[in-house]
């Protein structure tokens, strides 16, 4: 709550007239004082009533590629008995203010307004809450209120549609890859049995002991596993470009496309990033910790060094196929990379917005020089080897 520039010119009048009037003696001023400071008193109460607002929000669609159209539907009823007189309202979509009419929204009654929402970059964009602002019928305070949670807009990375897939050194027995659902060859855990199991995977031992059926589930060690390792600090994209680093924009295009062409081919996949720890295998999903929501919300830090992403890599030996994406400013470190092909049959570079193409066979590796996650997708689908 706050008075504004009127209620303070009203509020020093009031005193100053009280004052006076008391310290002289004149009654009228004495009044004049106080009337002042009733409605003042009255502004208060009017501005502090809170309006009962049910704000909903409907974002369509909440998951976008960069570039794509996106909006957010808002409705605001006014669920109160009461008429809310001089009321604003503005709604906050990014670094922008939407204005909401709301202005004399009667009782029982709602409004809806629809707006774009920005999707040039790639990113999280968040949406709300309403800021719903009162006035009193003079002027003299004015109160602002938020109202509705806030609803994210996800907005991915621009995906290229990739032909070649690499499938490294697995192979099934029978020389092809293949994708078991339940996996074919090495004993993994047990679980309880669930309608539509074949009996043929009941391990009867276990299920006499702890009297419940038991069900193996069994992996298949020869299915490729690819591991996309996206290089997010600052020092290895430099360049900026109206405060963008271009390069990571590139290489997180570049990270999109090979974990969605390989879960369109049912191979497994890790997503990790140098500055972070976690390994898990992700797919493609609705939630935030799918590969695309994370590689919208994943920044540049400047935490974390090629060299340690590399040694807990090689530790963990989580596939057979390694792919790091990262900048111009990571070429003198490319030997790090290098130093795991005895963990990674199989280890590609991209980088991306070098101002000279790497030598071929640097450190070893197979290297994809790319503007842009266009190019690197021309450039990948051209790679004869891996």
């Amino acid at each position: 709550m706050g008075i504004t520039a009127r209620g303070i010119g009203l509020l020093v009048a009031a005193v100053l007239l009280l004052a006076a009037g008391f310290r002289f003696g004149y009654p009228e001023l004495t009044l004049l004082g106080a009337a002042a400071g009733t409605a003042l008193a009255v502004a208060l109460v009017a501005a502090a009533r809170r309006p009962r607002l049910l704000v909903s929000r409907q974002a369509d669609p909440d998951r976008v590629a960069r570039g794509e159209p996106a909006a957010m539907t808002l409705t605001v009823r006014n669920a109160g008995r009461v008429g809310a007189a001089s009321m604003l309202a503005t709604d906050r979509c990014g670094d922008r203010l939407v204005p909401v009419p709301v202005l004399r929204l009667r009782a029982g009654s709602d409004t809806t307004v629809s707006y774009p929402v920005p999707t040039s970059r790639r990113g999280v964009v968040p949406v709300g809450p309403l800021r719903v602002t009162r006035r009193d019928p003079l002027g003299l305070v004015v109160l602002a209120r938020s109202y509705g949670d806030v609803v994210p807009v996800w907005v991915h990375p621009r995906i290229h549609p990739l032909r070649a897939v690499p499938t490294g050194a697995g192979r099934s027995l029978d020389g092809r890859v293949d994708a078991v659902p339940h996996g074919s060859i090495t004993f993994d855990s047990l679980r309880e049995y669930v309608v539509g199991d074949e009996l043929r995977r009941v391990h009867w031992r276990t299920s006499a002991r702890v009297g419940e059926l038991m069900v193996r589930e069994n992996v298949d060690t020869s299915l490729p596993r690819i591991v996309v390792l996206l290089d997010n600090r600052s020092v290895a994209h430099p360049d900026r470009v109206g405060g963008v680093a271009e390069s990571f924009e590139s290489a997180c295009e570049a990270a999109a496309s090979v974990v969605t062409a390989a879960v369109h081919e049912d191979l497994p996949v890790v997503l990790l990033f140098v500055t972070a720890d976690d390994a898990s295998v992700d797919s493609i999903g609705t939630g935030p910790s799918g590969p695309l929501d994370r590689l919208a919300a994943v920044t540049l830090t400047n935490e974390g060094t090629l060299e340690a992403a590399t040694a807990r890599l090689r530790r963990d030996r989580l596939g057979d196929t390694l792919v790091v994406l990262t900048g111009p400013g990571a070429t003198e470190d490319l030997g790090h990379v290098g130093a795991l092909r005895g963990a990674y049959p199989s280890v590609v570079a991209g980088i991306f917005g070098a101002a000279e193409p790497t030598p071929p066979g640097a450190a070893g590796l197979v290297v994809v020089d790319a503007a842009d996650g266009a190019a690197f997708a021309a450039e990948w689908d051209g790679v004869r080897r891996w």
